[in-house]
């Protein structure tokens, strides 16, 4: 991942799991939007789960180790 998480964060902001998936804002916000990613409400804050978005690369990824 392009951020690696030292501190022991539990969750990211938008701006920091964005730049770790490598991607705008405005692309997270639309799999957010669409609940293709998992987030976390806390009032009006939306955060991400390293874990999850983790879990979710995995899921997702292409070719590689089990061919």
């Amino acid at each position: 991942m392009a951020t690696e998480n030292k501190s022991g964060q539990l969750l990211w902001t938008p701006h920091e799991a964005s730049r770790a998936l490598a991607i705008s804002p405005r692309k997270l916000w639309s799999m957010t939007a669409c609940r293709e990613i998992s987030h976390v409400r806390i009032g009006r804050c939306v955060r991400y789960p390293v874990d999850d978005l983790r879990r979710w690369i995995a899921e997702h990824k292409e070719g590689g180790d089990d061919a």
